[in-house]
């Protein structure tokens, strides 16, 4: 399963042979290494709990989340389909502890690496303009983000 992209266990930033780093688009990687690397003198450790995934990996997370919560709509708060998730194009990364997310918080605007998502505090993605201009207004969660429209329609 980890060549589809899963991370069973939080992974090292710097982890070119698990698929789920390798496989992020190089400038998203670049920014988080740099990050990374940075948040490490300040004494916080990033590490990598998700990242590019499968088009089938993530249609299991969604069919997992549906039973989960009850309905696609429910579901479409915390899981996108394959067709529209950022971490199957390899744009997207999921981050720990805890601490990363708050030092992220704090820094990550000057990487390009901004929260897109109220209630997803480890999901990042890399918005270049962000460096001059701060990171856009997060979305409540991803079925309130345009880009999420899918099989589902409109889940809002």
């Amino acid at each position: 399963m980890r060549t589809h992209g899963a991370v069973p266990h939080p992974v090292r930033v710097f982890d070119d042979e698990t698929p789920a780093v390798a496989n992020l688009d190089p400038a998203l990687l670049g920014a988080l290494r740099r990050a990374a690397t940075d948040a490490a003198a300040d004494g916080v450790e990033l590490v990598v709990n998700g990242g590019w995934r499968s088009r089938e990996y993530q249609a299991r997370l969604l069919a997992a989340a549906i039973s989960k919560y009850g309905s696609e709509r429910e579901a479409a708060r915390w899981v996108a389909t394959p067709e529209t998730s950022a971490h199957v194009s390899g744009d997207a990364v999921d981050v720990g502890p805890s601490s990363a997310w708050a030092w992220l918080s704090s820094h990550g605007a000057a990487y390009g690496l901004c929260q897109i998502y109220r209630n997803e505090p480890w999901h990042y993605e890399l918005r270049p303009e962000a460096v001059e201009h701060g990171c856009p207004p997060l979305y409540a969660d991803p079925s309130h983000d345009p880009r999420m429209a899918s099989a589902f329609g409109d889940a809002q």
